[in-house]
């Protein structure tokens, strides 16, 4: 009972940390505007206009307000000076920003003979993006404790050498993207089943099957486009590419696919593991049909949560395409369908990695596995 009574009090100290550590960053970015180059306004009073309808050639209907901001300068040779900026804004949001009593932002000063004027350019938000970063860390480490920390630390040093994968692929000038994102998924799989499962040959297992299930997703994706040489594939769709698409659209493909293959891999492996363990009686025959089962089982619902995610990375500029005017045929196309053959792929990669993790778990684990 003492025991017990400790390990809340524990807990409890624990919780009191992350909460004061969450309080004093949230604080500590809303008055770190030194820190900063371009001039910050704090806005202390804000005056509404009235809001005015805007209508455009396709019926579409938005409606925009002028407001005159009252603040001061935070920072830079120009702290403490009183401005007033004037600024529009649309119900949509779509092109600008809604500022309040309280809000930071980033303004371009002008400076006159009769005094100061200043532009609104947008909003400060390291706030609220501090205080995410804090919720879900803070979350994951008290819940899953050491796990979790593994995990965040895994996440943090891949974003780590996805940065510098992209600072080498601009260096290039995108001759290599293949090679550099391709090696990078190698590196992103290895290490995060490392930091995650640990050096062992569950890890190694999982690996295999990872890597399996992405290469053989996109050499049957190659082999289909080379069939029907690449008819619907409409590269010129992807946006703000300064390099040859086809290239960047399969490492981009294949990043994807390596996650998908990944998450499955892990949830199958791993339940073969703790089902061996409980009855190491079973054969390699039975650990392949029960591996199959499982696959089954969460097959659906990870195919299900990709398009999920492709309908929501891609529903805001659809909706935008079909409400200025274009048919579904034509907004699918420039919008929609290279984001579906990408989940395709990915699917492909889902089904393949089933049986091939069944198999490599059934034939390579430990005929009793350690508790």
């Amino acid at each position: 009972m003492q025991d017990l009574r400790e390990k809340r009090r524990v807990t409890l100290v624990w919780w009191l940390i992350v909460l004061v550590i969450g309080g004093l960053l949230v604080w500590g970015t809303q008055h770190n505007a030194s820190l900063y180059r371009d001039p910050i306004m704090q806005v202390t009073r804000v005056q509404t206009g009235t809001a005015t309808h805007e209508e455009d050639d396709f019926h579409n209907v938005d409606r925009q307000t002028k407001q005159v901001l009252h603040g001061r300068i935070l920072n830079g040779k120009y702290r403490g000076q009183r401005l007033t900026v004037t600024n529009t804004y649309s119900l949509s949001g779509a092109m600008d920003q809604h500022y309040r009593k309280g809000s930071q932002l980033f303004v371009v000063v002008h400076q006159h003979q009769s005094g100061f004027t200043a532009t609104a350019k947008d909003a400060k938000r390291d706030t609220p993006l501090v205080f995410m970063l804090w919720l879900v860390v803070g979350l994951l480490l008290l819940i899953m404790q050491f796990s979790g920390f593994m995990a965040f630390l895994s996440v943090a040093v891949n974003g780590v050498l996805f940065l510098m994968a992209i600072i080498l692929n601009g260096s290039t000038q995108g001759a290599r993207v293949l090679w550099i994102f391709g090696s990078l998924a190698v590196v992103f799989a290895a290490l995060t089943l490392w930091l995650v499962i640990g050096a062992n040959r569950q890890m190694l297992i999982t690996l295999a099957t990872t890597l399996g299930g992405t290469a053989l997703s996109l050499i049957v994706a190659l082999l289909v486009f080379h069939v029907t040489h690449e008819k619907g594939m409409y590269y010129e769709s992807m946006q703000y590419v300064t390099q040859l698409p086809r290239p960047l659209f399969l490492a981009e493909t294949l990043l994807g696919s390596l996650g998908a293959v990944m998450d499955e891999s892990t949830d199958i492996i791993s339940s073969l593991f703790a089902l061996k363990r409980e009855r190491p009686e079973l054969s390699a025959g039975q650990v392949f049909k029960s591996g199959r089962q499982i696959g089954s089982t969460i097959m659906g619902p990870l195919i299900n949560v990709l398009f999920f995610i492709f309908v929501a990375d891609t529903f805001p500029m659809a909706m935008l395409y079909l409400k200025n005017g274009n048919s579904w045929g034509y907004t699918f196309s420039m919008n929609m369908s290279m984001g579906v053959v990408q989940s395709l792929i990915s699917g492909i990669g889902i089904v393949l990695a089933v049986p091939l993790a069944s198999y490599l778990a059934s034939r390579f684990m430990e005929k009793k596995v350690r508790a």
